[in-house]
């Protein structure tokens, strides 16, 4: 007998204000989490994996360019894009992640190749890519991730000789750039799936907690899935998905609890804002954020869906 089956997504964290968001962006926001979750529920419906499931949602947001992550990516100080992803698995607590990819149309597709198809977790840089080469990735010029949005905030990010905007132009331009994606499949399998450009102006290969499992990503079966959203340096030293499951594996806490003890407490005592999208064994979902606003989506165990930006929603 098939189980019940979940998902839930997220598009970023971070300061998101209501007076500088169009009606015209709204939609369009809200359209494309509507999409990327009904892609990933689609699989789920049809008796797919968690797995396919979480990469097939996570594309969806790395396709368009409304989100910090594949088409949308923001620019490094160099001017190009450096993309980072990562996939687990909770069936077997298999994962693959990728770092620092210039040319990867879909860096989550590439994370989930690294996972199935190589001996290794984690790669970087031109070696991930001559390993998707390998897979038959196709070489994706620079152009392709140019954005006149993500250079106008490079420039006004140069000015100030900084990487965190204190000054908005768009209604998201301090929000905390990640999509990301849990799901509970009907065989009881969780997933989950992170995947980001990163931070404005970065400089030196800088990595947040993307695609480090555990920091960014944790998938276990029979406990939690987890994707983060945030100020990555601060998630990467809370191991925030990971304190995430071991609260709730070792303490016994619900999802509920064990999120927002990490998120508005640890994290935030230490100057980390963000959030967090989770689903644990059952199917429960949980959204969890200290900051004003998360674009987020679900379609929870009696396929009600519901997509929302702001967090008094």
């Amino acid at each position: 007998m098939s189980q019940p089956f979940s998902i839930a997504i997220h598009g970023g964290a971070g300061t998101i204000l209501r007076e500088k968001m169009s009606e015209e962006l709204k939609v369009a926001i809200l359209s494309d989490l509507e999409k990327s979750v009904k892609a990933g529920h689609q699989i789920l419906d049809q008796g797919g994996t968690a797995l396919d499931a979480v990469v097939a949602a996570v594309k969806v947001m790395e396709d368009s360019p409304l989100f910090n992550a594949g088409k949308g990516s923001v620019l490094t100080n160099k001017e190009m894009v450096e993309m980072d992803a990562s996939v687990m698995d909770g069936r077997d607590s298999n994962a693959g992640a990728i770092a620092g990819v210039r040319h990867i149309r879909n860096p989550i597709e590439l994370a989930r190749d690294v996972m199935l198809h190589s001996d290794h977790v984690f790669l970087m840089g031109e070696g991930a890519e001559e390993f998707g080469f390998s897979r038959g990735f196709d070489f994706t010029e620079q152009d392709y991730f140019f954005t006149e949005r993500r250079y106008e905030q490079l420039q006004a990010m140069k000015e100030k000789n900084g990487f965190a905007l204190s000054e908005a132009k768009y209604p998201d331009d301090r929000k905390h750039g990640t999509v990301g994606a849990v799901a509970l499949d009907q065989q009881g399998n969780l997933a989950a799936a992170t995947s980001t450009g990163g931070v404005t102006n970065k400089k030196f290969g800088r990595i947040g907690d993307s695609p480090i499992i555990g920091a960014g990503t944790i998938a276990e079966n029979g406990n939690v899935a987890v994707s983060c959203t945030g100020m990555g340096e601060y998630f990467i030293r809370k191991t925030v998905a990971a304190d995430v499951a071991a609260r709730m594996k070792y303490l016994k806490e619900d999802v509920h609890t064990a999120c927002e003890t990490i998120i508005q407490g640890d994290l935030k005592t230490i100057g980390g804002e963000g959030g967090l999208i989770a689903l644990d064994g059952r199917g429960e979902i949980h959204f969890a954020m200290n900051s004003s606003g998360m674009y987020r989506a679900a379609i929870d165990c009696d396929g009600k869906l519901s997509v929302k930006i702001y967090a008094d929603e």
